[in-house]
Formats: C-alpha cells, structure tokens, sequence
C-alpha cells in the first residue's frame, strides 16, 4: 500500500465566530459526482466543537468550493452528553436519509469528560442534521461506562456493523490524566438500537494506551481498518488491521508506511483518517498536528 502525500486543504482561521480553529475528523460524502463534501469539526471559544463540513472538488480535492457558513450540527442541550462538543465519525446513507454518526462530549469533574456517540439525520442530502434522540445510542455501559465512541457503521444486507473505541478507565500522564481504550464491535438491526457491550477486536500493546477512529471499508473480499494510534512516547500514528469477518482483526500497521514529515502540519502527530474513492482516485484524508488544530490534509493512492 502506497500513498502519496498531497498536503493541506483546509483549516479554519477566524478571530470570531463558532469555526474559529481546527478541522477535524474529517468524514467524507459524495455530494454529487464532481463535489466530495468533508465534514469535520470546527472549534470555537473553550475548544467546543461543532460540525461543518467543506466541499472540494473530486478530482482534485486541493480545490475548496464551499466551506458551511453554520455548523450543520449544532451542541446538545445543557446537561446532555453532548454539551461541550461534537465531532463527525461516519456517515450512511439509508434510502433517502444520511445517518450521521457523531461523538459527544461531556465535562467531567473527577476525570476530565466521558465520550459517547450520537446519531443525527438529515432529510435535505447532508445541508443540516436533526438529532435522532437526545441520548446516546451508545450510552453508558458497566464495562464501558467512560467511552463509546468514534463509531463507524457499515450496512450488510439486515445488519449494521459498528466498530469504535470503548474504555472505562484513565492514567496520569504528563500534567493530566490521560484515556484507556480498546477498539469494539458491534451489530444491530436497524442502526438505532446497539445493544450490550462490544466484543473485543484488539487491545493496546506494548507503549500504546488507546486507539482513535476506526474507518472500514470492504475490499477484496476482507474487511480493512484505517484507524489511529496513541502512545506514551509518540503522539498519534497512523494504523491498519485486516479481517475475514469484521470481528477477528490482524494489525498490520506497517503496511500504512506514511510517517509525519520532517515539517509542516504533519510533522508531530498523524490521525483520524478515512479512506474515500472517487472520480477513479483514491484519497486517505487525514488530520495532523494539535488533533486537527493544522487543518484536513490528504494522500492519494500511488
């Protein structure tokens, strides 16, 4: 596997306003065949987050055509679990409906803040979103009571499939506490209800504490993982895993060979990709340092 570093797109840059900073997550959608649309989370005032979205040209994804001038998918509620921060991990297309799966943040006071995935809709193809229930469809779980998160949703025939990163536990780090996760699998039968626990597709080895935003697709007859990363004595790398079944995965995270540059937006930290075709081209967009604080950068398929 080999990708060709293509550079930065887009980061947001204002003085004002709910898009102040950053470009994260970046979650593409075919708007129409010439247009991909990237939703990703902007950052305001106490770094909360909001969803938006930009809008590149397909064939040449450098070229911005529309950056959202409101957030498509505003904080939840006081007191929700969303409402301190949203940020986009997949999208499904469901007949007429885009399922937007989302993660919410939530502050805590004995530990930093809880982390639990949402599912908004939209019936306008992807301008604005709706939340589907106010509560989380991950919500707290005995053995994951801290983090349900970075979900992301494939349909097979009747069964939706959920990978995402869960934990219940945090470690001092270096001046704050940091998360304990693992990555999950779930299913369900209609993409609203997600039932008990995940079961494990693998744990932390080694220096690494956690994983961050897995992003499957189906190809040649396997199931692949692009997912992040973290460690103690590195910032966020970029991972993948390979599966006959979608449950039982092979890490093979050298196949990735794509390091951060000597300099520039990527040079400390690389995460939170996803992989996208289109206009016959293969793109792996991605955010670099400061956890999308430089901004959506992309490679392409060599």
């Amino acid at each position: 596997m080999r990708w060709n570093k293509k550079g930065l797109i887009y980061c947001a840059n204002s003085a004002t306003g709910w898009a102040r900073s950053h470009a994260a997550l970046p979650t593409p959608y075919l708007l129409n065949p010439d247009v991909i649309r990237i939703y990703c989370a902007f950052r305001a005032d106490q770094n909360i987050s909001r969803i938006g979205y930009v809008d590149v040209r397909a064939e040449n994804p450098k070229e911005v055509i529309a950056v959202s001038p409101t957030p498509v998918l505003d904080i939840g509620e006081p007191g929700m679990f969303d409402d301190n921060g949203v940020v986009p991990h997949s999208l499904w297309q469901n007949g007429k409906e885009l399922y937007l799966y989302y993660a919410g943040f939530q502050l805590g006071t004995r530990i930093p803040y809880t982390m639990l995935s949402g599912l908004a809709i939209s019936t306008d193809g992807g301008h604005s979103f709706t939340r589907h229930q106010r509560t989380p469809i991950t919500d707290r779980h005995d053995r994951e009571p801290f983090f349900r998160t970075a979900a992301h949703v494939l349909r097979e025939g009747d069964t939706w499939h959920m990978w995402y990163v869960a934990g219940g536990s945090w470690h001092p780090g270096p001046g704050k506490q940091l998360p304990n996760y693992s990555m999950k699998y779930l299913t369900s039968a209609d993409g609203l209800n997600w039932p008990g626990a995940g079961a494990p597709c693998f744990e932390p080895e080694g220096d690494e504490f956690g994983f961050g935003r897995p992003y499957v697709i189906r190809e040649d007859g396997i199931y692949k993982m692009y997912y992040s990363i973290r460690t103690h004595s590195k910032k966020y790398r970029l991972g993948y895993a390979e599966s006959p079944d979608g449950k039982s995965w092979q890490r093979k995270d050298a196949v990735m060979q794509l390091q951060p540059s000597p300099s520039g937006p990527d040079s400390d930290m690389m995460c939170y990709s996803a992989v996208f075709t289109a206009q016959g081209k293969t793109y792996l967009f991605y955010n670099g340092n400061d956890h999308g604080g430089t901004g959506i950068l992309y490679a392409e398929s060599a």
